[in-house]
């Protein structure tokens, strides 16, 4: 019997169809008031961290490179986006939109500033530049007062962040980044992480596509950091020091080097597991840090190692189980 296969303009409009569902009634319970101000407030912060777990999967899952300065972007974005908004110089959706694109370019020039030299580097050496990097621009952040306030904070930052744009920005984040690695440019960028020297002998511009995979993902977590700025409303440097960093690179990890589903996975655990062990206060932090050593022992892979979901891939297996069990039911009739 032939294999039923979906075609590839039906799994994109399946996807969307459910994807624009999940928004509307989602976004309905929140404006209901199903869900309290506390987890509507988790969940958002879900949705930013799971923003800067896939973008830095690019680097680090897709590349195969590591860098640790994943922070320094979201701090640029966050900024750049926060004093856009600040100064209200659009009416309300314009400034919101605008805001964001405006902190996921600047992130993205600094992303380009930083990968140019910086990727020539492996291992090592280039997450001590990144590393270099991140720190540079946290103290820049509280020694400039004159635009950032240093130490003081960013305030009145307009709250922008809702439920629905950060969702819909989680959406486009992930949709744009399966594209890019569905395509010739994700190939090329895969082919870099496998065995780089072949993938140069082979035509493969290494240092282009190094480079655009830093930018790309520098762009996106600046988008994520004007997201956190409009959510609390005020911007310390301390926000965004090397721990963030770390904890960014400790989802993409948790979650498997490579895989979109499993960052979105890990980001909701990870931000999940300290509230619910809110009860046990004095133990938190330890019975956190257990999970995470077990997790690494025993799935050094992460929770989806190389896995990516795919709806139109299990439709598939359904339709093809009743064809199969329709086809039996033929033959012995």
């Amino acid at each position: 019997m032939k294999k039923f296969v979906i075609p590839m303009p039906v799994r994109y409009a399946i996807n969307a169809i459910l994807l624009a569902a999940f928004l509307l009634v989602a976004n309905a319970l929140v404006q209901g008031g199903g869900l309290g101000r506390a987890q509507t407030a988790i969940i958002i912060q879900v949705g930013y961290f799971i923003i800067l777990a896939v973008s830095l999967n690019i680097v680090t899952g897709y590349l195969g490179q590591l860098p640790l300065g994943h922070a320094g972007f979201m701090a640029v974005g966050a900024y750049a986006g926060a004093i856009f908004w600040r100064a209200h110089l659009l009416p309300q959706f314009p400034n919101m939109v605008v805001g964001l694109l405006i902190a996921g370019i600047v992130a993205a020039i600094f992303g380009l500033l930083i990968g140019i030299p910086a990727l020539r580097f492996k291992g090592d050496y280039l997450a001590i530049i990144t590393l270099g990097f991140g720190e540079i621009i946290r103290v820049l952040l509280n020694n400039l007062d004159g635009l950032t306030y240093g130490a003081r904070g960013l305030l009145n930052i307009p709250r922008y962040s809702s439920f629905l744009l950060v969702y819909i920005c989680v959406i486009i984040t992930c949709a744009f980044i399966h594209l890019m690695m569905k395509s010739r440019h994700g190939r090329a960028i895969l082919s870099i992480r496998d065995n780089e020297i072949a993938a140069e002998s082979c035509g493969v511009n290494t240092v282009y596509y190094k480079v655009a995979a830093f930018v790309v993902s520098a762009f996106f977590a600046g988008i994520a950091g004007a997201l956190f700025a409009g959510n609390f409303g005020i911007l310390i440097p301390a926000n965004f020091d090397f721990m963030t960093s770390i904890n960014i690179l400790m989802i993409v990890v948790l979650g498997g080097l490579g895989s979109m589903f499993g960052s979105v996975i890990a980001a909701a655990v990870l931000t999940f597991l300290p509230f619910l062990l809110q009860p046990l206060a004095e133990y938190r932090m330890i019975i956190y840090s257990l999970m995470l050593i077990l997790m690494m022992i025993f799935k050094p892979s992460g929770l989806m190692g190389a896995y990516d979901f795919s709806l139109s891939r299990i439709l598939e297996r359904v339709i093809n189980f009743f064809m199969r069990r329709g086809g039996k039911k033929d033959a012995n009739a």
